[in-house]
C-alpha cells in the first residue's frame, strides 16, 4: 500500500528574490489593473520561447484563483504570479516602468539573461 503526499491546494508563496516590481511599476500595474476591472487579480509574469534571442517575457492580468503550479509574491502593493518553469528564468529580476514618450514602459532587468535582443523584448539564459 502506498501512501500518497496531500497535493497543494494553492499557490507557494514566494519572495522578492524571486521577482520584484518597483514602486512605479507597482503603481501602474495597479491603476491598469482597476481600469481592467480585475483589481483583486494579479500580474502573472511567464517566459514562453520566441523572440528573437530565444525566449520571451508575456505579462497578463490573472482573473482566476492562483493554481499549485504557481508561486504568488507580493510586491510593491501589487500581488504577482509566476508559474515554477518560469521562476527557473526570472529568479532575481526586477520589473521597473518608466513614463516617457520614447524608451518608456515596463523593462524587466534580469540577471539570468547572458543575451538580449536589441529591442529589449526577448533574452536568452
Amino acid at each position: 500500500m502506498t501512501t500518497e503526499a496531500p497535493a497543494q491546494a494553492g499557490p507557494r508563496v514566494g519572495s522578492e528574490k524571486l521577482i520584484k516590481l518597483t514602486e512605479p511599476a507597482g503603481r501602474k500595474v495597479r491603476q491598469l489593473m482597476e481600469r481592467d476591472g480585475v483589481a483583486h487579480g494579479a500580474l502573472r509574469v511567464k517566459v514562453t520561447g520566441g523572440g528573437c534571442a530565444g525566449l520571451e517575457y508575456k505579462m497578463d492580468f490573472e482573473k482566476n484563483p492562483p493554481t499549485s503550479k504557481d508561486i504568488l509574491i507580493e510586491t510593491a502593493g501589487t500581488r504577482v504570479l509566476v508559474d515554477v518553469k518560469s521562476a527557473l528564468y526570472v529568479s532575481g529580476s526586477e520589473i521597473d516602468f518608466q513614463d516617457k514618450m520614447i524608451g518608456g514602459g515596463f523593462k524587466i532587468h534580469n540577471p539570468n539573461a547572458t543575451q538580449t535582443c536589441s529591442c529589449g523584448e526577448s533574452f536568452s539564459v
